[in-house]
């Protein structure tokens, strides 16, 4: 393939989680990054987050929604770039994933709320949407898709390293011999139970810090309630919609002892999957919101054995990552590189896809 020289590129993320968007620009050529730029989280207003929540498990949400959310995004595009004013007119590609709404690739759906069109002519700059629908119609899981990138940034780590998202789902990258392709898969709930526990329980949002679950007791009852589904011991490829558990082993429990709990769940369920994996990992670099939560990072270290850091620790920005990749697939999918792989996603062969919507 001809070289391609490395192009300003920026991506969007929400993806399962119910915080807000976020943006961040990096220099890439689609396989490795030569630079990294800003990066910025627009939290949701209320309005916005209690209709897309509405929208959940729904394959034709209402488009007033996905207006809205676009909206939000172009929002999002121009604080960034007012704030970082060296970077307008530098950005030629932007990467949109929009939010999940619905995801069961075991009936061929995958459905992401966003306007790709709307974008592109809100912000003038072109536009790359719909990242996931090809892997899902050639076989594939759809999720998790941030692995490629994630090996492009573990250049020179020592392996194998496993690369943990806690977000609304978790989904672990397993990156050995940098040559060969990533494993990854969804290992179950991450932040989406918590939250909403600690939502419909106290006067919390989430479960910042740690506060609630770090001042409760695990019930074994609920636990082992939480734990009896057979995704945890099906193998990979898989994945999760949000939806997939719910809160309901735990009603009846104080707020302290369900997040508690749940924050177990996630921690248990995480530390099982490392069984599915081609070698031990040396170590867990976690990003995502949960890494913030000490309940969950104390409680993967202690279950796994393994040194579990922030992805901080080797230098890379964890509110960030999410939305940096898909500024990384937006210019993989302007050159047709893949995507996925049959490791990541279980497609039967490496896919490019993604939707090209052109500004003019």
């Amino acid at each position: 393939m001809a070289d391609f020289a490395p192009v300003w590129a920026l991506g969007l993320m929400s993806g399962t989680s119910m915080d807000g968007i976020d943006a961040a620009i990096i220099e890439t050529d689609g396989e490795r990054v030569t630079a990294f730029g800003p990066a910025a989280t627009t939290p949701y207003d209320d309005g916005l987050r209690d209709a897309i929540r509405a929208s959940l498990g729904n394959a034709r949400p209402d488009p007033a929604v996905a207006k809205g959310l676009t909206d939000a995004h172009a929002a999002c595009i121009e604080a960034l770039l007012s704030e970082h004013p060296d970077y307008k007119g530098k950005i030629s590609i932007v990467g949109l994933h929009g939010h999940t709404v619905l995801h069961t690739p075991a009936n061929g759906v995958t459905v992401q709320i966003g306007d790709g069109p709307r974008l592109a002519a809100r912000t003038g700059i072109d536009v790359v949407s719909d990242f996931r629908s090809a892997d899902v119609a050639a076989g594939g899981q759809g999720a998790p898709f941030a692995p490629l990138y994630h090996r492009a940034l573990c250049g020179g780590i020592d392996g194998p390293v496993v690369v943990l998202n806690i977000g609304g789902i978790s989904n672990i990258t397993w990156i050995g011999d940098n040559a060969a392709d990533p494993v990854a898969f969804d290992t179950g709930p991450g932040n989406a139970l918590l939250d909403d526990w600690v939502a419909g329980t106290t006067d919390l949002s989430c479960d910042l810090d740690g506060r609630i679950s770090a001042t409760g007791a695990v019930d074994p009852a609920a636990l082992a309630k939480l734990l009896d589904n057979p995704y945890f011991d099906a193998p990979p490829p898989k994945s999760l919609d949000r939806l997939d558990f719910t809160i309901e082993a735990v009603r009846g429990l104080s707020p302290e002892d369900g997040a508690a709990t749940l924050a177990r769940f996630t921690c248990e369920t995480v530390v099982s999957h490392l069984k599915h994996l081609p070698a031990r990992p040396a170590r867990i670099l976690v990003t995502g919101g949960g890494r913030k939560n000490p309940s969950l990072m104390a409680g993967l270290a202690d279950l796994s054995g393994l040194p579990v850091s922030p992805v901080e620790a080797v230098g890379w920005d964890g509110d960030a990552i999410e939305a940096q990749a898909f500024a990384f697939l937006a210019v993989r999918s302007m050159r047709g590189l893949p995507l996925s792989v049959p490791t990541t996603t279980g497609v039967p062969a490496p896919t490019t896809g993604g939707r090209l919507h052109r500004a003019a």
